[in-house]
């Protein structure tokens, strides 16, 4: 007999996005791709955290997967990307610092929204 599949929301299963890149500016070419690639991150939802730091909220692996499969589609042809993920429970633990000062943590989002 299968176990039912638990609707709860767990900060366990839901997940952050995090897209990290460094990518050449030298040319036009490269200029534009990496605006590009910037503005089709936003499109995706992401919000940038800082200049090339861009983060998403998402709802368990299946959707980060979603989300890996498109961001693959739409690298640029030069340049170093990486993506990170940490579950909602990580990302309340991160520690923010803005001109020497402690940050309050960022808000997650109302999770009961989302659905």
């Amino acid at each position: 007999m299968k176990k039912p599949q638990s609707s709860h929301l767990s900060g366990y299963r839901l997940m952050w996005i995090f897209v990290m890149f460094d990518l050449p500016v030298g040319s036009k070419k490269e200029m534009r791709d990496a605006t590009k690639f910037r503005e089709f991150l936003l499109d995706q939802g992401f919000e940038m955290s800082q200049f090339s730091i861009y983060a998403r909220f998402c709802n368990g692996k299946d959707s980060y997967e979603s989300h890996l499969k498109r961001i693959e589609g739409n690298l640029p042809e030069k340049g170093e990307i990486h993506v990170l993920t940490f579950t909602d429970k990580q990302y309340e633990g991160i520690v923010r610092f803005s001109s020497q000062r402690r940050r309050r943590p960022r808000e997650n989002p109302d999770q009961l929204a989302l659905f």
